[in-house]
């Protein structure tokens, strides 16, 4: 006995015709997400020689139309935008194929390359759902304080990896909608200059009354980023600081250069 349930013709079946839709949305699916993620990063830059042949780089599928994302706070972004990153990359290819790695040709720490790189992000602060500075030092949010039995920074001597203190905690910079720090405020010793010491760099010592910073030598702290407010911190500004002392993990010594083995 022949089995024609299901059958649409002698050759094709419900199940087939749900297979193969399957097969079509699954394509659909993956074609979008692949679009969807290149709505950042993309087209991808080439080096000089490169892109005189072949231009910027998509790939497959092409890029997203351009989607408007509205701001919080007023304004909005495009993305992909127009935007293209413009400075000058103080770095060479260690090799002359595309992709080759690249070795520092100046002060990496300053001129953000490898792991001192920092992202172009937008010069403006961060703001809490009311609309206030987010980061701020307690100076300025007078309402917050350091908990009864925490040790308070303000004060204590920082001290870099090679043993020398570059100064003392003055002030600290809360995240008023985390409740948590995200900077020390550091006075140089021999003037006036501050300059801001991520949280997640510092080590606590509280027997010794002291902050311990390893990834970078005392003498980097005249060379941290400034704020040009005193009292606030931009997206820029603070990856230019993080990505500082980041960069110090690999470039603070010559001895960190090289290979472990």
């Amino acid at each position: 006995m022949i089995q024609t349930i299901g059958d649409i013709t002698g050759y094709i079946d419900v199940a087939q015709l749900v297979l193969y839709a399957f097969w079509l949305f699954f394509f659909g699916l993956i074609h979008y997400l692949r679009q969807e993620d290149k709505r950042e990063g993309y087209p991808l830059e080439m080096d000089p020689s490169e892109a005189r042949l072949r231009g910027p780089r998509q790939g497959f599928p092409s890029l997203p139309k351009p989607k408007v994302f509205r701001l919080p706070h007023g304004g909005t972004v495009l993305a992909p935008g127009p935007r293209r990153e413009s400075r000058q990359i103080h770095a060479e290819p260690i090799a002359p194929w595309p992709g080759a790695p690249l070795e520092p040709t100046g002060d990496p720490m300053r001129d953000g390359v490898g792991p001192a790189a920092w992202a172009e992000r937008e010069d403006e602060p961060d703001l809490t759902l009311e609309g206030d500075l987010k980061i701020v030092p307690i100076r300025v949010a007078t309402d917050f304080f350091v908990a009864n039995g925490d040790p308070d920074p303000r004060g204590m001597p920082v001290v870099a990896v090679d043993g020398l203190s570059p100064g003392k905690v003055v002030d600290i910079w809360i995240d008023r909608s985390e409740y948590v720090i995200r900077y020390l405020e550091v006075q140089l010793e021999g003037g006036d200059r501050t300059v801001l010491l991520p949280m997640n760099y510092a080590n606590f010592t509280p027997a010794l009354r002291e902050i311990r910073v390893v990834s970078v030598l005392a003498q980097h702290f005249a060379h941290v980023p400034t704020l040009a407010d005193p009292n606030r911190i931009t997206f820029l500004e603070e990856d230019k600081i993080v990505a500082y002392f980041a960069g110090g993990y690999l470039y603070a010594t010559a001895e960190r250069l090289g290979p472990l083995l």
